[in-house]
């Protein structure tokens, strides 16, 4: 080996001891043009190209290691090769060539002794079990592989081990001894003694236990400690565009909504290429979200297009926005259509609020009861203080639906000191909009101005111009009585012909007070007058 070749290796090695990820690619990719690297530097190169976002080319690299490894005897390196490259495709969902891997692997290890690869092979089969939904199969094998890596003293494996364990537990609803176990494994993450490409995939996934259980604090922490992670190797890329997509969500919440839109975009971005990850679709589905609750309806219906392109269901976003564009019959058959396609309780209560929402506007106030009893249970069950917040949300809006404004009240009040606590402004200020229509019922203008003026105000810092367009509406969109009276029966289903012979009028009289009725409400439709009907308590 040459004197320049040596020193750009020493160079390369220095750069991957410092997780710079990029020149440690470069410095081992030049040298090996020079002459091919030893196996300890061609691992060190195919993982340099997998953390700086080459997956390809670290496909290519490893291919190489694994062969090498098989040449010289060596099949513990080889199935170690084999077991990257499938790690590498069942985590951006690709499980069939993953599990071609996992197979060549097993062959390799054919008559060898126990070895902490054989726990590598169990815990990434068993990794395909849980996410195939095969929950209670997988956890007794990440607990035998668990075992292995502490017999081995594998740190990795352990972790990778006792994280799908702890992912069984929660999703078998064994959420605190799951999130315990989850907490561990972070300890080992946190205090670097988990190699990255592992210590990547496990910020991903227990994050994404805590989403799964609608723990608000432990995701919160969890993702500061990712991004401080990320941003501490900013040539990092496979890990980058999940935690964009979680501080997203988070920021979304805490009511950033221009910097959530910002991660939202860069999450799209970094998951769209070279490789697609699976997780693009929730990329998109996120940045749809956000301009929805902006009024920038033709964005998000794009958004949406393109989140249910790349996998991920565009529900209850894409119905939220068909409510909000009046189109109340399309909204309905989209959500009854998805809680009919899912039996999960934690997939239900994400679809479950927008069908309340939903049904209350069509005026089927009676399916609108069942949806908030619903979820009642399921927040009873999980015991999470944000589904709790939705619960009591959607079960204030349906008491209110059917005139019970005392109760309503005491109801919406206890959802709001809930998304307070959780600081979730707009959350609070959509429960305000509902105090004051309780307040509105119950003779109290007084704190009916209060709440809405509120309210308002959140809107206005948001940037919730839907919100804000309901809410500065005037109640009764300056109809008339006459008006009034017709919206009423075009809300309860009649058509021209049963609202002239219900009212004694003729039909061109009807079809002219329907016109108004559109105009001054300013929507496109009668199924859109219905909604805006049911949303100002005209009925």
């Amino acid at each position: 080996m040459g004197r320049t070749t040596y020193g750009v290796l020493e160079q390369a090695r220095a750069s991957f001891a410092e997780r710079s990820w990029q020149d440690a690619y470069r410095q081992f990719a030049t040298a090996d043009v020079a002459t091919p690297l030893e196996l300890d530097d061609l691992e060190s190169l195919a993982l340099a190209a997998y953390l700086s976002g080459r997956d390809e080319e670290s496909t290519r690299v490893w291919t190489r290691a694994h062969h090498e490894a098989v040449r010289r005897d060596d099949p513990l390196r080889a199935v170690r090769s084999a077991a990257a490259i499938g790690a590498g495709l069942l985590f951006r969902g690709e499980t069939a060539p993953a599990m071609g891997w996992f197979a060549r692997a097993e062959r390799v290890l054919e008559g060898c002794d126990d070895s902490a690869e054989q726990g590598w092979l169990l815990t990434w089969n068993a990794f395909v079990r849980m996410w195939s939904g095969d929950v209670e199969e997988a956890q007794p094998v990440f607990s035998e592989s668990g075992r292995t890596g502490l017999r081995f003293d594998d740190t990795d494996l352990l972790t990778m081990a006792r994280l799908g364990e702890g992912m069984c537990l929660v999703l078998q609803g064994e959420s605190p001894r799951g999130l315990a176990l989850l907490d561990e494994v972070m300890v080992g993450v946190t205090s670097g003694e988990v190699t990255p490409m592992y210590a990547g995939i496990a910020y991903c996934t227990v994050i994404a236990g805590c989403s799964e259980v609608f723990d608000l604090r432990r995701a919160r922490e969890w993702t500061a400690a990712l991004s401080r992670w990320c941003d501490s190797q900013p040539d990092l890329v496979p890990f980058r565009g999940n935690c964009l997509i979680h501080r997203c969500e988070l920021m979304q919440l805490d009511g950033a909504w221009s910097d959530a839109a910002e991660a939202a975009r860069q999450a799209c971005e970094h998951l769209s290429g070279p490789v697609k990850w699976d997780t693009l679709g929730s990329a998109y589905y996120q940045l749809g979200e956000l301009q929805r609750l902006r009024g920038e309806f033709s964005e998000a219906e794009d958004s949406y297009r393109m989140a249910s392109e790349s996998g991920c269901p565009p529900e209850p976003g894409l119905a939220l926005l068909r409510l909000a564009q009046g189109r109340i019959d399309l909204a309905t058959g989209v959500l009854t259509r998805a809680l009919s396609e899912v039996q999960e309780p934690s997939a239900r209560s994400r679809i479950l609020p927008a069908y309340v929402e939903t049904m209350i506007a069509s005026g089927d106030v009676a399916s609108a009861r069942l949806g908030a009893d619903e979820l009642d249970q399921i927040a009873d069950a999980i015991k999470a203080p944000y589904l709790r917040g939705v619960a009591a949300t959607a079960e204030g809006a349906v008491l209110l639906a059917e005139g019970d404004a005392g109760s309503a009240l005491r109801t919406l009040r206890m959802a709001a000191a809930t998304w307070r606590a959780l600081n979730a402004p707009y959350e609070t200020a959509r429960v305000r909009v509902l105090l004051g229509l309780a307040c509105e019922a119950l003779g109290d203008p007084e704190m009916a101005a209060l709440e809405l003026d509120g309210a308002r105000k959140v809107f206005e810092e948001l940037g919730a111009r839907p919100d804000l367009v309901r809410i500065e509406r005037p109640r009764d969109g300056g109809l008339t009585a006459r008006e009034a009276e017709v919206l009423r029966l075009i809300a309860s289903g009649m058509t021209n012909r049963e609202i002239a012979r219900n009212l004694s009028l003729s039909e061109k009289t009807v079809a002219r007070h329907v016109s108004n009725i559109l105009t001054k409400t300013g929507v496109p439709s009668r199924a859109a007058a219905t909604a805006y009907a049911y949303e100002n308590r005209l009925i």
